[in-house]
């Protein structure tokens, strides 16, 4: 059966009168009489009771019409829909992000996003820098939250858009700041006494960029980071640094990560600026990406 021979059925079922559908539907009676047989025999059913002076449906009919209106209902409906996919106004989106985006530059992107097109089904996924970069180099459609890579370039398949960029802060434990162990907690964290304490930071290859900054920071002030515990979570890394074993520098954004035990200093000396932008595959054309990108560039640009 086809579409044709179901709205056959359901202009006979409306009008109960074969001449009154074939006007209706612009066709003459004969070939409509023909289509409704032919789906009769294809159901193995009867739709309709004909006499000579009455046309009704059976009950198999009457029950089938409701299932084959609502079939048509979504067929007539297929035109708006691809032109609301082509339009990025409905469809799917994947966003995978770092960690430390998730208390910057995503809360707002995202809400903006789902503001505008509420169609939109939104595929969030928390990755690395690093997973999200190869992922998208092997093919996966969608944007990326990343740090970018030290040397400020993306491999030619992708695209790249800074976003936002924040100083680095010091996620102390509250404990040390009592006991008098962090000379100046109350103002500024100097570079020297930073310099002495155990560092908690991300692991090199899953955010060399971050990591890079970090550890800058110390040669800048003559210092070398002790790295006694590596973490690819934020939120694992302030939970390391709640329970004492350590500090760690983070984004400005992670003051939004309230968590019992810790306090966020400013640091002194030439303080650290941590990008945060978005990629993306040059030959991703899907028109989700496509508006996502125009928000994503019109919160840049408004700062």
């Amino acid at each position: 059966m086809d579409a044709r021979q179901l709205r056959h059925f359901v202009a006979v079922a409306q009008t109960l009168h074969f001449g009154r559908a074939a006007e209706a539907l612009g066709i003459t009676q004969p070939p409509l009489s023909q289509s409704i047989m032919a789906l009769e025999r294809e159901l193995g059913a009867a739709l309709f009771r004909r006499t000579k002076r009455s046309v009704a449906l059976t009950p198999f009919g009457t029950q089938w019409l409701q299932h084959v209106q609502a079939a048509l209902d979504g067929v007539n409906a297929l035109p708006d829909i691809a032109q609301r996919l082509r339009d990025g106004t409905a469809g799917r989106l994947e966003i995978s992000f770092v960690s430390t985006a998730d208390y910057s530059i995503l809360p707002a992107l995202v809400r903006r996003y789902a503001a505008l097109f509420p169609e939109v089904e939104i595929a969030l996924t928390e990755a690395t820098s690093d997973v999200q970069i190869d992922a998208l180099i092997e093919g996966a459609q969608g944007v990326g939250l990343v740090i970018p890579p030290s040397e400020a370039a993306f491999p030619g398949a992708l695209s790249y858009l800074p976003l936002v960029t924040e100083p680095l802060v010091a996620a102390v434990p509250d404990s040390w700041i009592a006991e008098g162990r962090l000379p100046g907690a109350s103002e500024r964290l100097a570079p020297e006494a930073v310099a002495g304490e155990p560092l908690i930071l991300f692991p090199r290859r899953s955010a060399p960029a971050f990591h890079d900054l970090v550890t800058g920071y110390y040669a800048a002030h003559g210092g070398q980071a002790r790295i006694v515990q590596e973490a690819i979570q934020m939120q694992t890394i302030i939970s390391l640094v709640s329970a004492g074993m350590g500090i760690a520098l983070v984004p400005a954004s992670l003051r939004n990560l309230a968590r019992a035990g810790v306090s966020y200093l400013d640091l002194g000396g030439a303080v650290p600026l941590l990008e945060t932008g978005m990629a993306w595959r040059r030959d991703d054309t899907t028109p989700t990406t496509a508006r996502f990108l125009e928000i994503a560039r019109e919160l840049a640009a408004s700062g």
